[in-house]
């Protein structure tokens, strides 16, 4: 499925491509299975087109796949043909094609895992990029504790587990509307409540994927030393303004991490967070609810996304 112009969900239309073939340091693979999240909505829709990072029109989107190595490319050892596996498929994209490229360092494979391919799928990038921001981006401080903003988003429902795997005492988790709380909840988290409601303060780390007016009231519930992870922006299209001044006075700190631009720069890194986050699907740690569509209501799926009417993740089979 391929976009030919930004616009809403009827962009969508089937097309003919010649099959990728994979170069040195990657593999192709087989697509059974890819996740629609927030971010194909926003780069269908146009909203990231000045971004270097990411393809225009007509491309096929899609970042989250897993499927079977069909092939692989000069130097790869580390998977081989007809193994099953999860992977981004950055930074190309085409993941909502039959068959994609993906760079080998990328690649998990699933055999033996017990893990299937929807739910490795729904969830193994989004808990890699927590993973990578709580150890790259800053270094969570042992015992912290955690606020994760957007509690039921994609991103943020992984990072009880990953954060707690890392030493966190306690995460909270927040939500748009009291009737959210609950389905939240089922994520891990230790307490949900609306951000007008939150009691607690002094947090050593904030996750913030929604952005706007609500990051920069965040910083109120930082404690001293504490840090603000800005990892997406789903509630704004426009970055929040911050004070200087005020990080410097109270020793606080905003990071952004994006992990597209900084795998995209070195793939390595992805490696030691897989084989950290796996064993979080294993045990059970991280489940996610997932809701499947046939590839060919990628249209639909993204209307779905585009009315917030999709609890969990929801991924494109064939």
């Amino acid at each position: 499925m391929s976009i030919s112009r930004y616009g809403g969900p009827e962009v969508f239309e089937q097309v003919e491509l010649d099959e990728p073939v994979p170069g040195p340091g990657e593999v192709s693979i087989t697509v059974s299975h890819a996740s629609v999240g927030l971010i194909d909505t926003l780069i269908r829709k146009g909203m990231l087109a000045g971004n270097p990072a990411v393809p225009q029109p007509p491309f096929v989107p899609g970042i989250e796949v897993a499927g079977v190595v069909r092939a692989v490319g000069a130097g790869v050892d580390r998977v081989r043909v007809g193994e099953e596996v999860a992977t981004l498929t950055l930074p190309g994209f085409g993941g909502y094609a039959e068959v994609t490229l993906a760079p080998a360092d990328l690649v998990v494979p699933l055999g033996g895992t017990g893990v299937d391919r929807a739910q490795a799928v729904a969830g193994f990038a989004n808990a890699a990029t927590a993973y990578l921001s709580l150890t790259r981006a800053i270094t969570m401080p042992a015992s912290a504790r955690v606020l994760v903003h957007g509690a039921l988003g994609g991103l943020a429902s992984v990072y009880p587990g990953v954060a707690r795997l890392l030493g966190a005492a306690r995460v909270v988790g927040t939500v748009r509307r009291e009737s959210q709380i609950d389905g939240a909840m089922a994520y891990g988290f230790d307490v949900v409540s609306t951000v007008d409601r939150l009691s607690e303060g002094a947090f050593d780390v904030i996750v913030d994927p929604v952005g706007g007016d609500l990051r920069t009231r965040s910083l109120d519930l930082l404690a001293p030393m504490g840090r603000l992870l800005a990892v997406g922006s789903a509630g704004s299209e426009t970055g929040a303004p911050i004070d200087s001044n005020r990080l410097w006075l109270a020793n606080l700190g905003v990071v952004g991490f994006n992990v597209g631009g900084f795998l995209g720069l070195d793939s390595s890194p992805a490696r030691a967070a897989a084989e950290a986050i796996v064993p979080l699907f294993v045990d059970g740690a991280i489940r996610l609810p997932v809701t499947t569509l046939p590839f060919d209501q990628a249209a639909e799926a993204h209307r779905r996304m585009d009315e917030h009417q999709v609890l969990g993740r929801l991924v494109l089979r064939r």
